[in-house]
């Protein structure tokens, strides 16, 4: 028997083989099409009504009086696994104190605002309540259209 091939089934030498940079894609990336498109800051509505609705809600979440999915249209898929895990051990702690569930009373102090690049506002809301002021700390960014919290950190 012979080792030689029929010509239409030998290898093409290593000159013919294609390269990397010509090898031809599509120009269409589903993951650039359907994801999230940032917004220029003129598309987008002021900030400032959000800050002070998510502030409102961020406490009330973390104290009990309202459910963490209330706001899981305003924030990231990286904000709400952080903020759940605040709600559980928030949760454990007054379940450990024998505290009951109380909507908490405080008011809005002052709001620093800063924007760092288009789309992108930077924000401390200051929050004052009975026993303690506490701050706020929120990173909103311009995705569709609207502003969505990247980063939201009780302090």
């Amino acid at each position: 028997m012979s080792d030689a091939l029929p010509a239409q089934h030998r290898e093409l030498p290593a000159p013919f083989e294609a390269l990397p940079s010509k090898v031809i894609r599509s120009p269409f990336q589903p993951d650039e099409f359907f994801g999230s498109q940032p917004a220029t800051r003129a598309t987008l509505p002021d900030p400032q009504p959000l800050l002070e609705n998510l502030t409102r809600c961020v406490i009330e979440i973390l104290a009990g009086a309202r459910e963490l999915e209330q706001i899981s249209r305003w924030v990231t898929d990286d904000v709400y696994p952080h903020l759940l895990k605040r709600v559980v051990l928030s949760t454990r702690a007054r379940q450990a104190t024998g505290q009951v569930v109380r909507r908490p009373t405080f008011s809005i102090g002052s709001t620093s605002v800063c924007e760092p690049r288009d789309g992108v506002v930077e924000a401390v809301v200051i929050v004052h309540g009975r026993a303690r002021t506490r701050a706020v700390a929120f990173r909103l960014e311009g995705l569709d259209s609207r502003w969505r919290a990247t980063a939201i950190n009780v302090l």
